[in-house]
């Protein structure tokens, strides 16, 4: 006698066992401890540097290069991102998941003045 004899000669138990456990099942899914996508909280620092009146061209260029050059020397940054506007830059720096944001943000030096570029960082928020 083959496993599946006895589901072929009784197929209304069969049937009936098939749903008991498709039934189980999903009300046992609805108790799993598992998120659909994981909280994840990246380390992000956001770095916004001024330059009255310069072209979006000039500040990638005279602004934000420079300050990438300078953050590319932080260890632990998987990303940098960059936004250039009229007379204003944004850079997004992100760290890998065992980086110390906070330390990151102290080797960054946020709200220095560099007298050699004549630029000054105005503000870096930790996100």
């Amino acid at each position: 006698m083959s496993f599946s004899a006895p589901f072929i000669k009784r197929p209304v138990a069969t049937t009936l066992l098939a749903l008991s456990i498709t039934l189980t099942g999903m009300i046992a899914f609805r108790f799993l401890p598992v998120a659909s996508l994981p909280l994840v909280d990246l380390s992000a620092i956001q770095v916004s540097a001024a330059l009255p009146g310069a072209s979006p061209e000039n500040m990638a260029s005279s602004v934000a290069t420079p300050l990438e050059k300078q953050f590319s020397h932080i260890a632990g940054i998987t990303s940098m991102s960059s936004k250039n506007s009229l007379g204003v830059t944004s850079i997004r720096l992100t760290f890998d998941m065992s980086r110390d944001v906070d330390g990151a943000a102290r080797n960054q030096s946020c709200g220095t003045w560099d007298s050699q570029e004549g630029w000054r960082v105005d503000s870096c928020e930790l996100r």
